[in-house]
């Protein structure tokens, strides 16, 4: 039916009118993203370490260097006991008031201190392990020297983590020389088993447990003050840890006829092996997302940008598929935040050139996001396996941690205390790619943060597992004014 003079049909009018309004929205949206951002104005992070406590900071760089010296490399299902006992005197020369005042207790090397505060009801744990991991690699300098050049503390260790152990029992040897009583009760856990996933401060976990403590806070590394925390934001930010992915080690088996290599055959274990590593990386299996912490990440970040990320990042309304498409292809660190990963990291198949292998192998290393836990990239990953004649197992594995409320009360006292200590250093919720001690501690504590009060800039953080570790000793102050902050914080409500 045709309606009088228009020459268009009634479906054809209402299509035009669909096609109009989508034509409109798409030329309003963006400008309306524009104006957003134009009528904004942009921030600066402004916070930079103190020149002034250089006396203060290098004595406390001289009790890092002493911590840094001991050689605590921690080796998988080894009972190093006696190794760590040798470290702890370490401690008690650095640190004699914590000794002679807090309840210590010694399990395996492990080790837990309580600092009994005027009320029981809401106990805080600090966090930071002693031990360290191999320095292989060519060093500069002797990866336990614990030199202090150029401003500097060099060695395995500084930043991860005995920067946070001396930072926090730093700040409780001063505030008990004042004679200070925490408003609640103090307890520091330093597990000796941290870098291989140990069973350390599970024991701690249990000790605690066998008392009867549920913590109101329990803050371990995994964030800090990042110098430049990504592509675009310049300045120094408190990347606040709200969870951590999960993880598994998952190997993939290959089996074939073997033989002699004089006369191969097709899809072999290895050929296959070869052809699934390959597409798993060019046809990323897993699923893009922004979960609502890294949503909130990025647009506490996206003021201090540049006009484009500020335009993208301040507007995520509309640019939210734009990111979660292009930010992946940008930086490996922003993939791990969006989705599930899988990394590549063994592989095994005969013990002679001129022999074919009748098994053949890969392992990887697995990271799961809550939007696709465990289960379901394990799922989607053993299907995928399947379509090449491979076997998966999953060696050991854990699923992701509950993410602590960005509004609740432990964030927000976190927060506050980074703002007092760090004036002018915006403060941001930050997912956590890597795996730590705290995860023990999600089982008594719903608040398990991941912040170390530690200035990091880019080439620090490549030091951790890597060659050359170091840490400028100008942010060690701060970060013991923060542990100072945060102990004492319920007296100044």
């Amino acid at each position: 039916m045709y309606s009088a003079g228009s020459g268009l049909s009634f479906f054809e009018r209402k299509r035009m009118k669909i096609l109009m309004i989508l034509l409109i929205l798409a030329l309003c949206l963006p400008a309306a993203a524009l104006v957003r951002t134009l009528t904004s104005p942009p921030r600066k992070a402004s916070y930079r370490p103190s020149e002034k406590d250089d006396d203060r900071a290098l004595a406390y760089a001289r009790k890092l260097s002493a911590m840094v010296r001991y050689n605590t490399t921690s080796v998988r299902d080894t009972d190093q006991r006696d190794l760590f006992l040798g470290y702890h005197r370490v401690l008690e020369d650095q640190f004699p008031l914590v000794h002679r005042y807090l309840e210590k207790t010694e399990i395996g090397g492990n080790l837990l201190y309580c600092w009994k505060g005027k009320s029981s009801e809401k106990p805080i744990v600090l966090m930071g392990h002693q031990d360290v991991v191999p320095a292989s690699g060519d060093w500069d300098r002797d990866p336990f020297s614990g030199d202090i050049e150029d401003g500097s503390v060099w060695g395995r260790g500084a930043v991860d983590t005995k920067c946070s152990v001396m930072a926090f029992m730093q700040a409780a040897e001063e505030l008990l020389s004042e004679g200070a009583i925490p408003p609640m009760d103090i307890y520091f856990s330093s597990s000796c088993t941290e870098e291989w996933g140990g069973p350390g401060c599970c024991s701690l976990v249990d000790e605690l447990k066998r008392r009867g403590v549920r913590p109101f806070l329990v803050l371990d590394e995994g964030g800090g003050i990042y110098t430049d925390p990504m592509f675009g934001i310049r300045g120094n930010f408190a990347m606040v840890g709200v969870f951590e992915k999960g993880k598994a080690n998952v190997r993939f088996t290959a089996e074939g006829r073997g033989g002699h290599p004089a006369t191969p055959v097709k899809n072999s274990p290895i050929a296959r092996l070869s052809a699934f590593v390959t597409d798993v990386e060019k046809r990323q299996p897993f699923r893009c997302r922004l979960e609502p912490s890294v949503r909130a990440m990025l647009e506490t970040l996206a003021p201090y940008g540049s006009f484009p990320i500020r335009l993208v990042l301040g507007n995520l309304w509309l640019f939210s598929p734009l990111v979660t498409w292009g930010a992946p292809l940008v930086s490996g660190q922003a993939a791990a935040m969006l989705r599930s990963t899988i990394s590549f990291t063994m592989a095994s198949g005969s013990q002679a050139c001129n022999v074919m292998p009748e098994k053949a192998s890969v392992s990887a290393n697995m990271r799961f996001i809550p939007h696709q836990g465990m289960e379901e990239s394990l799922e989607i990953i053993r299907k995928r396996a399947a379509r090449f004649g491979l076997k998966t197992e999953v060696i050991e594995g854990s699923d992701f941690t509950p993410p602590v409320d960005i509004r609740g009360d432990a964030f927000r006292l976190v927060a506050d205390t980074v703002r007092e200590t760090f004036p002018d250093c915006p403060v941001s919720p930050f997912v956590l790619t890597a795996a730590t001690d705290a995860v023990f501690y999600q089982e008594i504590c719903d608040s398990c943060i991941r912040f170390a009060p530690v200035v990091y800039s880019p080439e620090e953080k490549r030091g951790i597992h890597g060659i050359n570790e170091h840490l400028h000793y100008n942010s060690l102050p701060g970060a013991v004014d923060f542990f100072k902050n945060l102990i004492m914080a319920g007296s100044r409500e």
